[in-house]
């Protein structure tokens, strides 16, 4: 089982979830869990090779999105969770689509931060050239260039420096068998993005997202149940650079009807 972890709170009978990114751990939500500990019990994950998660043996050579979203539910199973919020960052927001199709009584409101919806010609390129940069570049320097491309600015420089240090946990045969997601992951996106979503959702993103915003936008603009926020001069990991803005849109968004998720 991935590794997880859990933050009770006795006076809630409500459940949150969170699904980081790639390359990235539970110490990535550290600053919403200080902001919804009160609120809720809290299930923190690290997925598959990810933080504290110990290999998985026998592990397959390549993942699927089948593999993962089974790794998130094992936990949720185990906990006898039969329903929960969600919060996901980045590719968290992709496994979530995956989690929300195969299980969707799972699911009750989700945040999508830094959201990932639309295969545009930016994201074809970077994934194709990730493609090409593995088989000359060691993987650090690869993940190294690859957080510069997607957090260019100087306010990105603490987000930046979080996921660079995470990602060192990964070895460069667990970050292959996460780039062999690839060839799923632009079919699951058209999916998606075709599908009026079953679920309320929240989408916030940051106004220097410049690779993923503009998707997440036109998926918002046909999906009744989703509201889409911009967080100015913020950039991809928009839970960190701007985590008190994203923090107050959170809690307003689960909490401010109390009935919501019982």
């Amino acid at each position: 089982m991935i590794n997880f972890n859990v933050i009770p709170n006795p006076e809630s009978n409500i459940w949150i979830v969170f699904i980081h990114g790639a390359g990235g751990s539970i110490r990535t939500w550290k600053r919403q869990v200080e902001a919804l500990q009160q609120h809720a019990k809290l299930l923190l994950l690290d997925l598959r090779d990810h933080g504290a998660s110990e290999p998985i043996n026998p592990s397959p050579s390549q993942y699927d999105f089948e593999l993962i979203s089974n790794d998130i539910k094992e936990v949720m199973d185990h906990l006898e969770i039969a329903k929960a919020h969600f919060i996901t960052l980045s590719l968290g927001s992709v496994l979530i689509q995956d989690l929300s199709m195969r299980y969707p009584t799972y699911i009750g409101k989700v945040v999508m931060a830094g959201g990932v919806f639309n295969a545009n010609i930016i994201l074809k390129c970077f994934i194709q050239a990730a493609k090409t940069l593995n088989r000359i570049l060691p993987y650090a320097m690869m993940y190294r260039l690859c957080s510069y491309i997607l957090m260019p600015r100087k306010r990105n420089q603490n987000s930046r420096k979080i996921y660079q240090r995470e990602a060192q946990k990964l070895t460069r045969e667990a970050y292959m068998r996460w780039v062999s997601l690839s060839k799923y992951f632009i079919k699951l996106l058209k999916r998606f993005f075709k599908t009026k979503s079953s679920f309320e959702n929240l989408i916030i993103m940051g106004g220097q997202d410049y690779v993923f915003l503009s998707g997440a936008r036109k998926y918002a603009r046909n999906q009744p149940k989703s509201t889409f926020i911009v967080i100015p001069a913020v950039g991809h990991i928009c839970n960190i650079d701007g985590r008190n803005v994203f923090n107050n849109h959170v809690i307003q968004f689960f909490f401010d009807n109390q009935s919501a998720g019982k």
